[in-house]
């Protein structure tokens, strides 16, 4: 198939792009590295007047390392972050979730931001926010920059708290906490494909061995990307171990609406959400140094 008739534009600064997207609103399209939109506008999913290409703006590039964390312009393109060889440090969360997104020539052009914005809720970069308590920052003309709470960005199937006149800016991931422990788990029919289920987990424990802090980001189980705060709120203060993650797996499936389609069932993904939850638990407990 081929997309329907549009103009095109690609504006060489963030105020030219921000001037764009006031003037057309919901007429215009933002594309980036276009995995997503692509085929999108293939199948006539979506017919905009006017495509902006963000490409060739340099401040949606940046990246930036400080005591506070890391900072990652909405340009940045998955297969530079799996390149980075300080990532795994920095971010252990993020440097073993990215290998799981798509193919790696997918990854190469596909942008954070772009994953963020079309907000498809089996979408590894939906549960890395969620469990990492990121920042997403927002623009649009004539206002200063807005911050929101990855937990405020998401509200509904492909839908997102960005109006048609903003861009996303960049997302901030909060430094790493000392001694937490991680893990990544995601099922698909096949590499590459879309997880019919997942999960970023992020794991803290006490010197008594208690859990001192969790956080679980779920995708593939609801209109958007879920963080499981009932099962969470299990784990906290509690002893560390398989009991107590059972249990919260448990409750962690009973938290997913899951919607019944071709791939699986809304019973078989509750029941992954139970398994992949159990087992990132498992895996993050063994990788935490007790503080």
């Amino acid at each position: 198939m081929k997309p329907a008739p549009f103009d095109y534009v690609a504006p060489e600064s963030l105020d030219e792009a921000l001037a764009v997207l006031s003037q057309y609103g919901d007429e215009a399209k933002v594309i980036a590295g276009g995995q997503t939109l692509g085929p999108m506008l293939n199948m006539r999913v979506v017919t905009p007047t006017l495509l902006v290409d963000i490409n060739r703006i340099e401040a949606l590039q940046a990246q930036r390392r400080s005591d506070a964390g890391l900072a990652l312009g909405a340009l940045t393109r998955q297969g530079s972050l799996e390149d980075d060889g300080d990532l795994h440090r920095h971010q252990p969360l993020v440097a073993v979730a990215i290998p799981h997104i798509a193919h790696r020539a997918v990854r190469n052009r596909g942008t954070i931001g772009g994953s963020l914005s079309h907000a498809d809720p089996a979408a590894e970069w939906g549960a890395l926010v969620q469990a990492l308590d990121a920042t997403l920052v927002i623009a649009r003309q004539g206002a200063a920059p807005r911050a929101l709470p990855a937990s405020e960005f998401f509200q509904g199937l492909l839908t997102t708290a960005l109006q048609p006149e903003e861009l996303l800016l960049e997302v901030r991931l909060p430094a790493w906490p000392e001694g937490a422990g991680w893990s990544f788990r995601e099922f698909s029919r096949r590499h590459g494909d879309f997880a019919l289920a997942g999960v970023a987990c992020r794991l803290a424990v006490d010197g008594a061995s208690r859990c001192a802090d969790a956080a679980l980001g779920l995708i593939g189980v609801d209109d958007r990307p879920l963080r499981a705060t009932s099962a969470e709120a299990v784990l906290r203060g509690e002893p560390a171990g398989e009991a107590l993650f059972r249990e919260a797996a448990a409750r962690a499936a009973a938290e997913t609406e899951p919607m019944n389609d071709l791939h699986a069932s809304a019973d078989y993904r509750r029941h992954l959400v139970e398994v992949l939850v159990f087992d990132a638990l498992m895996e993050a407990q063994g990788r935490c140094a007790p503080r």
